[in-house]
């Protein structure tokens, strides 16, 4: 990498789950020592990308030091955009929110699946659900409403859960019903979410980048599930995490170590040694 190439802004785009955490929440010093020292260069930005609602995101950023004025996420799989302002009375300002119609899709679900946990994303508050769903698993107030209500207005995301499923059955039946006009990521549980079509972390990055003057092949990202499929293809360096599924590491242009093993710290230590 030669002076002039490292001196040029460079935009490091990070899943959450599976990527800097730990799938149960753990988070290795390891990694979060290498996000920090890369994030300290000048010339870099670390952006979380994430699946998470924006209530689940901020804490993430809160513990590796990045709720910095200005900082940008991409939150709710590329559906929120948002940028940290500590003159806020949240501490944050909205950038880019991008709704969808629910009803057609959560009809359509329902009708293959009556039995599975609907949630529509409340942003600032947390979901409104069908019932609660298994502890954990979303971050933010939980409020039971009907069915009518779920499906009256738009939002950013519509999430289905079957405890009792598999991400493959998941899978076959989003492929058998078909849904159009609507963006679908199934992850490693039995957990659907539907954004609005054309909306991906790679939308939401993209976002970022333009307003960061970051040139396209000064990106980097880092993910381990089909969420992230969009995203690595759009970085000019798209790393899957070990443990990820056999299309993710076919989308990236190498793999890392799983994130047991730190891989993220052993990439982000290689892009800090070869890319700044």
């Amino acid at each position: 990498m030669t002076s002039t190439l490292a001196a040029q802004p460079l935009l490091i785009a990070l899943d959450v789950d599976g990527t800097i955490l730990h799938h149960d929440g753990h988070l290795a010093p390891r990694v979060a020592d290498a996000i920090r020292a890369l994030d300290a260069v000048p010339q870099v930005t670390v952006v979380i990308a994430t699946g998470r609602s924006l209530e689940a995101t901020l804490p993430v950023m809160d513990a590796l030091g990045l709720c910095t004025h200005g900082r940008p996420a991409v939150c709710s799989n590329g559906a929120v955009t948002l940028e940290i302002d500590e003159g806020a009375a949240d501490g944050y300002r909205l950038v880019d929110v991008v709704t969808f119609d629910p009803a057609p899709a959560i009809e359509l679900v329902r009708r293959e699946m009556p039995h599975a946990l609907i949630a529509v994303e409340d942003i600032g508050a947390g979901f409104k659900v069908s019932t609660n769903f298994p502890a954990g698993e979303l971050w933010g107030q939980e409020k039971i409403v009907p069915l009518e209500e779920l499906a009256a207005e738009p939002v950013t995301r519509v999430t289905f859960r079957d405890p009792y499923a598999t991400s493959e059955e998941f899978t076959r039946l989003v492929e058998r019903i078909g849904l159009h006009g609507v963006s679908y990521a199934v992850g490693y549980s039995a957990w659907l979410d539907l954004a609005p079509e054309g909306v991906s972390k790679a939308s939401g990055l993209e976002l970022v980048r333009r307003s960061l003057g970051v040139q396209p092949h000064r990106t980097v990202a880092v993910g381990d599930q089909r969420n992230d499929l969009e995203m690595l293809r759009w970085a000019a360096l798209g790393v899957a995490m070990g443990q990820a599924p056999p299309e993710v590491v076919a989308a990236a242009d190498e793999q890392t170590a799983s994130v047991e093993e730190d891989g993220l710290a052993i990439t982000l230590d290689r892009v800090l040694a070869e890319w700044v």
